[in-house]
């Protein structure tokens, strides 16, 4: 399993599994949705770079998970953002394919005005990965 696919199957089966967050959302997507209603969740692509040791193959990946929801207010949008933040911070260690977790930090939310089609929390965390030893 690539690491891109570890992270993201991990991000995904967190947010859909949270209690927290199954509820208010209509969904978890890896791609816009066609057809989904306001609130969903999008996690963006991870972006990847090296960062192995000697005899260990490890990344470090900035996630960003898009909260997209309808309306002018901010509040629901900025609760699912907070759950959001919790579910990637209580992810567990172990991923597939030998690859865990061992460090994982939270680097902004960020709220963006979408204008009449609601507002999007950005979420962005900097997971640092190891696989193997």
């Amino acid at each position: 399993m690539s690491p891109q696919e570890a992270i993201t199957a991990a991000m995904r089966a967190v947010l859909t599994g949270t209690g927290a967050l199954s509820a208010p959302v209509n969904g978890v997507f890896d791609a816009p949705p066609q057809r989904a209603v306001r609130p969903y969740l999008l996690v963006d692509e991870a972006i990847l770079t090296d960062w192995s040791t000697k005899d260990q193959d490890g990344r470090e990946v900035r996630t960003a998970v898009l909260v997209r929801d309808s309306g002018a207010t901010r509040q629901r949008v900025r609760a699912l953002a907070a759950d959001v933040e919790a579910a990637i911070a209580a992810m567990p260690a172990a991923l597939g394919g030998g690859w865990r977790i061992v460090s994982r930090v939270l680097v902004r939310t960020r709220v963006v005005d979408e204008g009449a089609s609601g507002v999007t929390a950005v979420v962005e965390h900097r997971v640092r990965m190891l696989r193997g030893g």
